[in-house]
């Protein structure tokens, strides 16, 4: 198959050109920094030639919760609209396990946006919902780090290795379209204090971490909200493997 990925060049979306050709599928990949704009739509009718499905691993952080909808509402709008033009027949969005149960964040809400978007749209379409990933403490914990102490909230988390996520698209993309796909998961729960520590320990990055509800993410991220639900699917990497492994 001839299968586009957006976002190509990020943490999953580089993984999945990997896992797709590794498979023996010829792979597009469309990335700002490859000639293709999502934002403006320049370079995707050339680049969706000949495309049998689009994978959306693209990724954006904002600030402002209409920042990001106003982003992941253009580039869905766009892409969808060249998937359109050039007969892709299946569209692969990357999405997160309880996107609808978080209300403030504006990742979120710009997901949700183009969880929408998708849904409502001309190209048959598949929704992969993913927990955290495994390296999702350590970034947060980067971006509050100062003067080598960081904050980062007690959450209760089921990550799931990057990898892992790759070869669950990698394996869909190359389907039919199958509306919205069950939750998928890491095998095991994990507390984020512990996965941030072993993980900075594991790297030789020494930090001091501050569990509080004041960090980036509040207490309306507490209990389950990020756990999957009933008959999630689950990869099989757990994070002790995961840190074990070079990265």
């Amino acid at each position: 198959m001839r299968i586009a990925v957006a976002g190509a060049t990020g943490n999953i979306g580089a993984r999945t050109v990997a896992a797709l050709e590794q498979a023996g599928h010829e792979v597009v990949r469309i990335s700002r920094s490859l000639g293709v704009d999502l934002t403006t739509g320049d370079g995707l009718d050339a680049a969706l030639t000949g495309v049998d499905a689009v994978v959306d691993a693209t990724s954006y952080e904002a600030d402002d919760r209409d920042q990001a909808v106003a982003y992941f509402g253009t580039t869905t709008r766009n892409l969808l609209a060249a998937e359109e033009r050039a007969g892709v027949r299946h569209h692969v969005l990357l999405s997160i396990v309880g996107v609808d149960r978080i209300e403030g964040n504006p990742h979120y809400a710009g997901k949700r946006e183009q969880e929408r978007l998708v849904t409502e749209g001309p190209v048959p379409w598949t929704i992969v919902p993913f927990t955290q990933f495994h390296d999702f403490a350590a970034t947060l914990t980067s971006w509050t780090e100062q003067d080598g102490v960081a904050t980062i909230a007690p959450l209760l988390v089921q990550p799931i290795a990057p990898a892992d996520v790759a070869d669950i698209l990698t394996e869909i993309a190359t389907s039919a379209p199958q509306g919205r796909y069950r939750d998928v998961a890491g095998p095991e729960p994990q507390d984020l204090v512990d996965m941030a520590r072993r993980t900075n320990d594991t790297r030789g990055h020494a930090v001091k971490l501050v569990p509080t509800w004041q960090s980036l993410l509040g207490p309306e991220w507490a209990g389950d909200v990020l756990l999957p639900g009933e008959g999630a699917r689950i990869a099989p990497t757990t994070f002790d493997e995961w840190l074990a492994k070079p990265q």
